[in-house]
């Protein structure tokens, strides 16, 4: 954690100081760190990756079936019944 410390000289307005923080803030690079991992979500558990996968497969091979079968055409739409 980077802590930004900045002081009052004797004739400043606090302006000034907010200006001299801001750029040591922009300096310090935190912004664009906590930025980049704002909306990043934590890694998942292997047993979970395992998990996910396995069920895309099981879709997968499911649709496979229902195109060979022609209940669904290829592009992912259903087929007009008759």
């Amino acid at each position: 954690m980077i802590n930004i410390e900045v002081e009052k000289n004797s004739n400043e307005s606090n302006t000034s100081i907010l200006r001299r923080f801001t750029k040591k803030v922009q300096g310090s690079g935190v912004l664009p760190r906590v930025r980049s991992i704002r909306y990043s979500g934590r890694k998942l558990s292997p047993y979970k990756v395992k998990m996910a996968r396995l069920s895309s497969l099981s879709k997968k091979a499911e649709i496979e079936n229902l195109i060979k079968m022609g209940k669904i055409t290829e592009k992912g739409g259903q087929s007009k019944r008759k």
